[in-house]
């Protein structure tokens, strides 16, 4: 059963709904291809009347509750990452989707970018070693920028403490494939209609799916991903 800790309650002050509702339905959007008028018929046939403009504001506002949660009870990674990026629509054009697993599957790290390039590359791979250290060895994709980003990150660096880059469209498999549940749930969508929307919203799919792979700490992969969920958060 959700039970919010009294902790994390001063967060959900001002709302008409409970804290358990409120990120019951958050939980709902993340997990499941659901549509948000998708959620607003699930709540009317419990008999609570949500209208989807609050769900959407919902998922907005406590998705980085989500992120802190998971992000501080993460378990390690292996040093071994596959590192590429996938496509996700944003006011009508291409964003870039920047997405790293290690050698068991298990997310790195994450990053929406509004360009494909060394920029991108570089930050992504910053924002992945600040959360979990540098890795020992990063494979990816034929893109010039992405091994040009760690090339520069390389520079300076210690001989035992550089990273191997390995160009290997075999190894990529693991994350080209761990990007489709991602695609499953933002396709649904049809679209975001703003960056900041789109960031918010698949920060909390990704740290949803990194729950469900097992990766907090204390948890195992063959738990329940509602009942480790739940866990977080009491």
């Amino acid at each position: 059963m959700l039970k919010i800790s009294e902790k994390w309650q001063p967060y959900f002050n001002g709302h008409c709904s409970s804290a358990e509702v409120i990120m019951l339905f958050v939980y709902m959007k993340f997990r499941f291809s659901l549509s948000y008028r998708d959620l607003e018929e699930i709540s009317s046939i419990r008999g609570v009347l949500i209208d989807h403009s609050t769900l959407q504001r919902w998922v907005i506002k406590f998705s980085f509750l989500i992120d802190k949660l998971v992000r501080k009870r993460k378990k390690p990674v292996k040093g071994s990452w596959r590192m590429d990026e996938t496509y996700v629509k944003v006011m009508g054009e291409w964003s870039y989707l920047y997405r790293a697993v290690d050698s068991n599957g298990d997310t790195v790290d994450f990053l929406l970018r509004k360009n494909r390039d060394k920029a991108a590359a570089r930050a992504f791979f910053r924002k992945s070693f600040k959360s979990n250290g540098r890795p020992e060895k990063v494979a990816i994709d034929g893109s010039a920028a992405n091994k040009s980003a760690l090339e520069e990150l390389n520079k300076n660096v210690p001989e035992d403490q550089k990273i191997v880059i390995m160009q290997s469209k075999y190894l990529n498999n693991i994350v080209e494939q761990d990007h489709r549940f991602i695609k499953k749930r933002t396709k649904p969508m049809l679209g975001f209609k703003s960056f900041e929307s789109a960031r918010k919203t698949i920060s909390g799919i990704e740290n949803i799916r990194m729950i469900q792979k097992g990766q907090i700490l204390g948890q195992q992969k063959s738990s329940n991903a509602f009942s480790n969920f739940c866990n977080i958060l009491a």
